[in-house]
């Protein structure tokens, strides 16, 4: 599925009353060794910013035109990154540092420590790049879990171990239930690579699907909701010989993990479309209305969120937020979903329920992706949530 989160590629935050537009040689700003220059517009009360901790920030980012490029305030939510992990810019990576949580400060980023010398998106080649950010939060490095003197270690094979460190009263895990889990992932010398405790955004998925890594099947289904628990699992049941990010190859991994919430996996039925018309688009793109819902319908910019099941032309289902009980959002007009659904959702207002039959030109064409054959067609049942 082509769509993803507004998340790390640009930056921007909205500060009223604040002129941005500064000169190189702007004396009332700092300058870092870099060539960085920031200025604090209001100071906050929150604590210092430093590495590996997650900081959440709204921002706006223009160039040094006055041009608005992107600003997180528009999308409802700031962004958040784990400071020097190279997940933003290094403008951003060097600079924050010098923040602290609650701050509203301008930044003045040169373009080599932000896009260089390549066009990104609507920002020019050899651009400096001018923020305002706001840091709403600072999420600090989390400590690993305490193992008492007298912890039982239980080995399931081949070295993968765990240990209850605090048992839950909840019911006992089994493959094929969707499961709701915090974790913090540490290399053997319990170097934290990462947490969605910072995050606070425990992962979901279906235990036992090959969803998470092999060890995380294996040793979560011996737990119940409410257990604390660490593994200790060698890397043929983690990342391999490759390894994958911040993780070397060969490298043998520990997870202290909490269990949240476990519920047996959500079912995706197909629409009953048997007393729906088929409308045909000038594009190619068919689709049947199963509810006409309600309200405008989305125009471009507009933030759509939806749930889905995605069919092959055969009835084989290939995706489905349904299943993974989550929904999805995404910008109209952004390019972040295929055509097909660009052309479809803009048909349907909120709670309308509409079923999509999008062909290959319109999809994922000659090339396929994953589960989805070259040249298929492709059919979405589709039903809006709301939009934002």
């Amino acid at each position: 599925m082509k769509h993803f989160k507004i998340f790390f590629w640009v930056f921007i935050v909205v500060l009223s009353g604040c002129k941005i537009q500064r000169s190189a040689t702007d004396t009332s700003m700092k300058t870092l060794d870099s060539g960085i220059q920031y200025r604090i517009i209001q100071q906050g009360q929150g604590s210092s910013i430093e590495k590996n901790d997650v900081v959440f920030a709204h921002y706006e980012l223009r160039l040094e035109d006055g041009s608005v490029i992107d600003n997180s305030y528009n999308r409802g939510e700031p962004v958040y990154f784990k400071v020097g992990a190279g997940q933003v810019i290094k403008g951003w990576d060097q600079v924050f540092p010098f923040l602290n949580g609650g701050d509203k400060a301008l930044l003045r980023i040169p373009s080599e420590l932000g896009y260089g010398d390549k066009a990104m998106g609507d920002i020019p080649p050899n651009a400096t790049l001018i923020f305002s950010v706001e840091i709403m939060k600072v999420n600090k490095t989390p400590k690993p879990y305490q193992l008492a003197k007298d912890t039982e270690i239980m080995t399931i094979e081949n070295g993968l171990k765990y240990s209850i460190i605090e048992e839950g009263t909840g019911k006992d895990l089994q493959y094929g239930m969707k499961v709701r889990i915090h974790y913090m992932g540490f290399l053997e010398d319990l170097t934290l690579f990462d947490s969605s405790y910072q995050r606070e955004e425990p992962i979901e998925f279906v235990l036992g699907e090959g969803i998470v890594i092999k060890g995380w099947d294996m040793g979560i289904e011996k737990l119940r909701v409410g257990d604390k628990a660490r593994f200790w699992i060698p890397y043929t049941y983690a990342y391999g010989i490759k390894g994958r990010g911040p993780i070397p190859p060969s490298t043998d991994l520990i997870f202290d993990v909490e269990v949240l919430e476990a519920f047996e996996k959500p079912e995706a039925k197909p629409f009953n479309v048997t007393s729906a018309d088929t409308i045909a688009t000038p594009s190619g793109l068919k689709y049947l209305v199963v509810e006409e819902g309600k309200g405008p319908k989305p125009k471009e910019g507009q933030i759509v969120e939806l749930h889905y099941s995605g069919y092959l032309a055969d009835g084989t289902l290939f995706d489905s937020s349904v299943e993974r009980g989550q929904t999805l959002k995404f910008v109209m007009g952004a390019g972040q979903v295929i055509e097909g659904w660009e052309q479809g959702v803009a048909l349907m207002p909120e709670e309308a329920r509409f079923r999509l039959i999008v062909p290959a030109q319109l999809a994922y064409g000659s090339q396929g992706i994953g589960p989805i054959p070259p040249d298929a067609t492709l059919i979405f049942d589709v039903e809006i949530i709301d939009i934002e």
